[in-house]
């Protein structure tokens, strides 16, 4: 089902979202909170808290929020495949059907890793061909992001640095990455990852970042609790 009929411009997507906050309600199976009924009423939260767009993960969380909550939506399909470390929407199906239950920008993994589409190129324009969605890069370093926009990338994301092995791993958000990949990149730059606190969601924009995509922080009470645990513990 080609879905290019929900076509998005970037321009479009940044007159909604520059500057503002992207929350992402993520839940997965082994989650307290995995569901889509709630990751549906998440986004509602986060939407009438002022986020101005969100990043869900599968078809059915997708379907889920695009019912209960009108702002653009980042889709993405984890799945392990074996014998390859990418997982974040990893073949055309998986992009396919991300881009029939609504979202209007697909989110893949661009990293240097083997990917199990082969060629990077041909896999984003092969998206784009058969969804009419934008195609958001989530990279780990700052040479895989200019590879991504090269490549045909729309907008590129720091969502993967730290999580991969040969990425620089850092406690918080790494916003020197976020600093470099926006002065060099033509294409907006999403700062995503580690993103615990409004100040560092402030301090990315400062750097450069088109908007912040913020996940745990908001979606996940396990890891908030956590945090207050470990600050009261120390």
């Amino acid at each position: 089902m080609n879905t290019a009929h929900k076509k998005l411009t970037i321009e479009a997507y940044l007159d909604q979202v520059c500057g503002q906050l992207i929350a992402s309600c993520q839940a997965l199976p082994h989650e307290p909170l995995f569901g889509s009924t709630i990751m549906a009423r998440m986004a509602l939260a986060a939407e009438q808290g002022g986020a101005k767009g969100i990043r869900a993960n599968t078809p059915v969380d997708i379907k889920a929020i695009k019912e209960v909550v009108k702002l653009p939506l980042i889709g993405i399909y984890k799945e392990n495949i074996e014998g390859y470390n990418v997982y974040i929407t990893p073949t055309i199906r998986h992009a396919v059907e991300v881009a029939e239950a609504g979202a209007e920008i697909v989110a893949i993994d661009a990293t240097g890793q083997p990917h199990p589409s082969g060629d990077l190129a041909d896999f984003i324009q092969e998206i784009k061909d058969k969804t009419g969605c934008l195609v958001m890069a989530d990279i780990s370093t700052f040479k895989e992001g200019l590879q991504a926009e090269e490549l045909g990338a729309d907008l590129v994301s720091t969502t993967l640095s730290g999580y991969t092995e040969y990425s620089r791993k850092v406690d918080g958000p790494d916003l020197d990455l976020v600093e470099k990949l926006a002065v060099s990149c033509k294409v907006p730059v999403i700062a995503e990852g580690k993103i615990h606190y409004p100040d560092e969601a402030k301090q990315a924009l400062a750097r450069g970042a088109a908007s912040v995509v913020v996940g745990g922080a908001i979606s996940r009470p396990q890891q908030i609790t956590a945090r207050f645990v470990q600050a009261i513990n120390a």
